[in-house]
């Protein structure tokens, strides 16, 4: 692969062959792993309408179609929209709280925690949901969002200061099979299994007390992390919609089939787009609803507590936004693939209590390691699509990893660092161990050093729950 360093943690392939525009990665040499996934960047390179390059993060690594830790921003006149440029998990995310919570008492209390947000938050393979959504619910749910929710009396306006404020617009419900919403319509208040996870964290550090006080953020102080996304539907809306661009548009002409794609301008490229949006919004319904759960949960433990929502951001997602292209202002659909967005100040996305300082991004770590806040900056908005890194990135598959340990090893491990773990699958916990993933401190150092994102605070976990 003729990948080039051209500055510091900047590699790039230049524009060959079939590509309309180069390939770059923003990721130093150590976390530079997978040989296939920069030749997914290479193929990204290839798709029709594409802007300025192709983009790989620090957390970057093989994906479907698209790597994980992939962005490309399409024009809308002569792009396309590729479900496999968004991901199967549609708008899977981070939510996080705030609480006045000393990391002193979680610690007096951390088995008992453990126990009450695992009985609160149903977790694991296709375990169903005790919130039940009457006739005609879930189609305001898709187009509404955790809006819905809050107009029923969970939670507040307070806590849509999120992304989108927790509803993305030209949402279409009847863009959603039946066979999509009836995986969906039992999973709202979910987190499933795999990499996602509940956590109760410790503030260990703060790097800007500045925009750390803006967001409410002391050290000392206990945080709580909702990773998931948008469960069984957004997979069969992902499913339903690449085999409707493969009837209809085929893939002889692309350089990876997963690449499938519409014209963003067709009406089944629309199509996608709303049921997308629809997806996304049970996202956020979802995580919403786990969050409203685990506040009910805590304040049976801490019924002093203050515990309010920082913020909620989508990684698995098409965005129109507009930019600075050649010094006009132009609109784009970025795809963000296991990224996330990270606008600076001044954005009109960013909701006005964070708009003068730029917008909370939220990296979680792998299950026992750090996780990190940061803040977009004006730089991502220039060299990334207002784009950064989302996690860790994974560099060992599921069944490596369940080889070479097993649950009750990385529980024994866990515990040792004083965490308290708790999980309804021995095997989810070897799967997600954290030697399975890079390391997340490094991912971080790259985008802060890059400015992609600035770091503010680093996350401790005290409780784990997983499905």
């Amino acid at each position: 692969m003729s990948l080039k360093q051209i500055s510091d943690n900047i590699y790039e392939i230049p524009k060959e062959g079939k590509m309309l525009v180069p390939a770059r990665a923003f990721i130093s040499e150590k976390l530079l792993v997978e040989d296939e996934a920069v030749t997914q960047l290479k193929n990204i390179a290839e798709l029709p309408g594409i802007i300025k390059y192709s983009i790989g993060l620090s957390d970057l690594h093989l994906g479907y179609g698209f790597p994980i830790g992939g962005v490309a921003a399409f024009d809308l006149e002569k792009g396309i929209v590729s479900p496999g440029g968004i991901g199967f998990d549609i708008n899977c995310g981070v939510r996080i709280l705030t609480t006045n919570i000393k990391v002193s008492d979680i610690k007096k209390k951390n088995k008992l925690i453990a126990e009450a947000l695992y009985k609160k938050i149903p977790s694991g393979v296709g375990h169903g949901s005790p919130f039940q959504l009457k006739k005609g619910e879930l189609d305001l749910i898709l187009e509404k969002g955790a809006n819905f929710l809050v107009n029923k009396g969970y939670g507040s306006r307070e806590d849509l200061i999120i992304e989108d404020f927790g509803c993305i617009e030209n949402a279409d419900a009847s863009k959603v099979s039946p066979k999509a919403k009836q995986r969906g319509i039992g999973q709202l208040g979910t987190l499933g299994a795999g990499n996602h996870f509940l956590e109760v964290q410790e503030i260990s550090e703060i790097f800007d007390e500045k925009i750390a006080k803006v967001f409410g953020l002391k050290k000392g102080y206990a945080t709580i992390m909702i990773h998931c996304g948008s469960r069984g539907l957004g997979h069969q809306v992902a499913s339903d919609y690449i085999k409707l661009m493969e009837e209809k548009y085929g893939f002889k002409n692309l350089p990876d089939r997963q690449l499938i794609n519409a014209p963003i301008k067709s009406q089944l490229g629309q199509d996608y787009l709303k049921a997308m949006n629809c997806a996304a919004n049970f996202a956020f319904a979802n995580r919403h609803l786990i969050g409203y759960w685990v506040k009910e949960a805590m304040l049976e433990i801490f019924p002093k507590a203050e515990i309010k929502t920082l913020y909620d951001i989508c990684h698995n997602i098409g965005k129109i936004e507009e930019y600075n292209i050649n010094e006009k202002k132009i609109k784009v659909l970025v795809h963000r693939k296991g990224a996330t967005r990270s606008f600076g100040a001044g954005r009109k996305e960013v909701p006005t209590k964070y708009r003068k300082v730029g917008q909370p991004v939220l990296i979680p770590g792998s299950m026992g390691t750090a996780s990190y806040i940061l803040v977009g900056t004006k730089k991502a908005e220039e060299m990334t699509f207002g784009s950064t890194a989302h996690g860790a990135g994974r560099v060992r598959s599921r069944i490596s990893a369940v080889k070479s340990q097993t649950g009750t090893e990385v529980k024994k491990k866990l515990n040792a660092k004083n965490i308290e773990i708790k999980s309804g699958s021995l095997q989810s916990l070897a799967e997600e161990a954290p030697e399975a993933y890079k390391d997340v401190d490094e991912v971080v150092n790259i985008v802060d050093s890059l400015g992609l994102s600035k770091k503010v605070a680093r996350l401790k976990p005290l409780v784990v729950v997983k499905g």
